[in-house]
């Protein structure tokens, strides 16, 4: 099974440890490298510009993203070496960084060839949490061009590979491909083959595509004035959690995350069923579970979710490492006499309607919106999250269980929840990243627990239908963590 979670959570054996990093000359030469007028794009300048604003803070503000996985066989340090040179230079978006001040963020280009990463032995560490300390300690922020690192751990019969990666330069599709990528890149450097591999598109060139697109959009485009009417119905801003999440409104909340099984594949397959019956898919249900939660713990009568969607559109894009990514607004009212099937039709037509705004930023829209709008969306704003994966359509799906694949985060800070459901071919589990309180953690326990109530009804009878939303969260029992 993939494990999910905190690079706290990441329990590596202790081994011979190597980190690969860029030379003295690489960064010497990166530190150098020309500005280029390409901008960053919205969500990666909305980025360094949380991450400026927050650099004063004790801890890395900025997102961390681990990927690991194990090989069979003994390491070949050398083909190993290739593998990581390559991966890094086959992807621009490893080719730039950005200074960033209270200004805004410009770009500087490094030449490809001016790239070269060198192993650094750090011998065997005494136990996983010096691992841990030594990867996230080596891997500088967003304000480095070198803010990322590879490296291995060597054992007896295989050896764990991982690569750390700042969220400036990747995201969920990027992850998969580093762990495809970087097992077919180390196996053609051990054979001396040069299959298996797409050619990657060019993150630079998304990012000058983006902002001319955006650039051209005004209060008149139909798709700000969308995300105007949506967010002016829901009170000026974007939606929040629905129960008490016991955040400190002056202080940083430390990120929790809570792992739970939803069902196996058998049930999920029961579910698709029940969606497929109405017209719907697998993410109308995940939507119409969401709403249903939130109008029986919380009194909600209509929805407004927010959920990631790739803006990647061509063949080189599904091929590249970057952070290609938008969150689309997902808005439908319940209705006098909601339940999962009625609501899971209406779910997919507001998924499908927010497909169509995954191309303008609500970055974007804020910098358009006027006073008169009423909207009171701040900068460095967050909202709550849903994401679904289906993993099985992933490269390298059936080989991630056997490779004791990875995905891990640091323990920044939290405002908000962030769900994420991920599909396997025999089982989902659903993840929660939210702010580190005893009263969250209770809430995200109430939460889930009647997200499975409502799945395990609709896999059961074919439907569910919700209680009268009387009574609300402050008033509903303690429930165990799942």
């Amino acid at each position: 099974m993939v494990a999910f979670g905190l690079i706290d959570e990441w329990k590596p054996a202790p081994g011979p440890l190597t980190t690969w990093s860029p030379t003295v000359s690489s960064r010497a030469a990166a530190a150098a490298a020309p500005a280029h007028p390409a901008p960053p794009s919205h969500i990666q300048k909305a980025y360094l510009e949380a991450a400026f604003r927050n650099r004063g803070s004790s801890f890395r503000f900025s997102r961390l993203c681990l990927v690991t996985f194990r090989i069979e066989g003994t390491l070949d340090r050398a083909a190993m070496g290739r593998a990581f040179n390559t991966f890094v230079t086959r992807h621009d978006s490893f080719c730039s960084w950005f200074s960033t001040t209270a200004e805004g963020a410009t770009r500087h280009l490094v030449d490809v060839a001016d790239i070269v990463l060198e192993p650094t032995d750090f011998g065997t560490p005494s136990d996983s949490e010096a691992i841990r300390r030594h990867v996230q300690d080596s891997t500088p922020g967003p304000d480095s061009w070198d803010c990322f690192s590879f490296g291995t751990i060597e054992h007896d019969d295989h050896f764990v590979v991982y690569a750390a990666v700042d969220h400036l330069d990747t995201d969920g599709i990027s992850q998969a491909l580093t762990y495809y990528e970087l097992r077919q890149l180390y196996r053609n450097a051990v054979t001396g083959e040069s299959d298996g591999l797409f050619i990657p598109g060019s993150y630079l060139e998304y990012c000058q595509r983006e902002r001319l697109e955006s650039d051209a959009t005004t209060l008149d485009s139909p798709a700000v004035r969308t995300w105007i009417d949506l967010v002016t119905d829901n009170g000026g801003d974007l939606p929040t959690f629905p129960l008490p999440l016991g955040r400190s409104s002056i202080d940083y909340t430390r990120t929790s995350h809570s792992s739970f099984p939803l069902f196996g594949g058998a049930k999920a397959r029961a579910v698709d069923e029940a969606c497929a019956g109405v017209g719907a898919k697998f993410i109308g249900g995940i939507f119409a579970a969401a709403a249903l939660a939130e109008y029986e713990l919380a009194g909600r009568s209509s929805y407004l979710g927010l959920t990631p969607k790739s803006t990647r559109s061509t063949p080189g894009e599904f091929a590249s490492i970057g952070w290609y990514s938008s969150l689309i607004p997902v808005r439908f009212d319940l209705g006098a006499k909601p339940t999962f099937l009625t609501l899971a039709v209406l779910a997919q037509q507001a998924f499908d309607s927010g497909k169509l705004l995954a191309n303008t930023s609500y970055h974007r829209v804020l910098e358009l919106a006027l006073p008169e709008h009423g909207i009171t969306t701040q900068p460095g704003w967050t909202a709550p999250m849903i994401s679904y994966v289906d993993v099985r359509k992933l490269p390298g799906e059936a080989e991630l269980d056997a490779a004791g694949a990875g995905l891990y985060g640091n323990r920044g800070s939290s405002e908000e929840v962030f769900m994420w459901i991920n599909r396997f071919e025999d089982h989902t589990g659903v993840e929660f990243l939210y702010p580190g309180t005893d009263e969250a953690d209770r809430s995200i326990d109430l939460y889930f627990s009647k997200i499975f109530e409502i799945f395990t009804a609709v896999v059961e009878s074919g439907d569910y239908t919700p209680e009268i939303a009387s009574v609300f969260a402050h008033e509903l029992p303690d429930v165990s963590r799942v």
